[in-house]
């Protein structure tokens, strides 16, 4: 590792400040993403500053049929809340799922979210829900916040600080993980609500995105008899040595598949 300097602030107004006042700062939630990208030097900020001891970034909230998730919030923590589960069983669900145990305890819903690695978890959940992203400067939600690899809509100095959630009537994600990272080579989060189902896929492409064709059928009947026609087209998707586009666009039909059985 190289010289870096280290902050640790109690609120998020402190946090904000001492990242605008140093250039080439980064924020640190769980670090299992920037650390490594750092200990790589693909990545070699100046400064961190650490917002693991912001309370108000931490915690489950229900509010009725809402469900609102604090940013430091860690992935075990997700998986394990009875209100998630309770609520959004899908999201449970899918946090469990999530690479491994020492992983699930440090990573956080937050640092997942505004990395958008393009086979991360959350961000399909996030998109299938159409969950709102509360920042430090606004509320945004999922449709306009994943723009492309490795990016969002999140300005400098702009932090997450929490997400809120709708019930839906039914959820379930559905992964096929790589044997080694565990990350998904293509996951799928379905979200059904009235006259409307969601459908968001992880891993496939060089960001999270929707499937049309999937979610007008399910729709009408949320069957997953109705997924055996969808035909899913291979134009654009990731190819590597372990899934090629043609195998991941057949992934995406029988992981969806998958998830509108389990849904619930």
């Amino acid at each position: 590792m190289y010289p870096f300097s280290f902050h640790q602030k109690k609120t998020v107004a402190e946090t904000v400040a001492t990242k605008s006042n140093h250039a080439d700062t980064k924020f640190l939630a769980g670090g299992q993403s920037l650390v490594g990208v750092m200990k790589l030097r693909l990545d070699k900020p100046s400064h961190l500053i650490n917002l693991d001891a912001i309370p108000e970034l931490r915690g489950i909230h229900v509010d009725g049929t809402t469900l609102t998730i604090g940013a430091m919030t860690r992935h075990a923590e997700v998986a394990s809340s009875n209100d998630v589960r309770n609520i959004i069983p899908g999201l449970s669900q899918l946090a469990g799922l999530i690479a491994d145990r020492m992983v699930r305890n440090m990573g956080t819903i937050g640092g997942s979210v505004a990395n958008n690695d393009p086979s991360a978890d959350y961000p399909a959940a996030l998109l299938a829900l159409n969950a709102t992203i509360i920042t430090n400067q606004r509320e945004i939600l999922a449709d306009d916040f994943f723009l492309g690899m490795f990016e969002t809509t999140l300005e400098e100095n702009e932090l997450i600080q929490a997400i809120r959630f709708k019930a839906p009537i039914k959820s379930a994600y559905a992964k096929f993980k790589h044997p080694a990272s565990r990350y998904a080579v293509v996951g799928v989060f379905i979200a059904q609500q009235i006259n409307l189902v969601r459908v968001a896929v992880t891993g496939a492409g060089p960001s999270v995105f929707r499937v049309p064709s999937m979610e007008a059928v399910l729709s009408k009947n949320f069957s997953a008899s109705e997924l055996e026609t969808i035909v899913i087209s291979s134009d654009g998707l990731n190819s590597d040595f372990f899934a090629d586009a043609s195998y991941r666009a057949k992934l995406i039909q029988l992981m969806a598949m998958q998830a509108v059985q389990n849904a619930k």
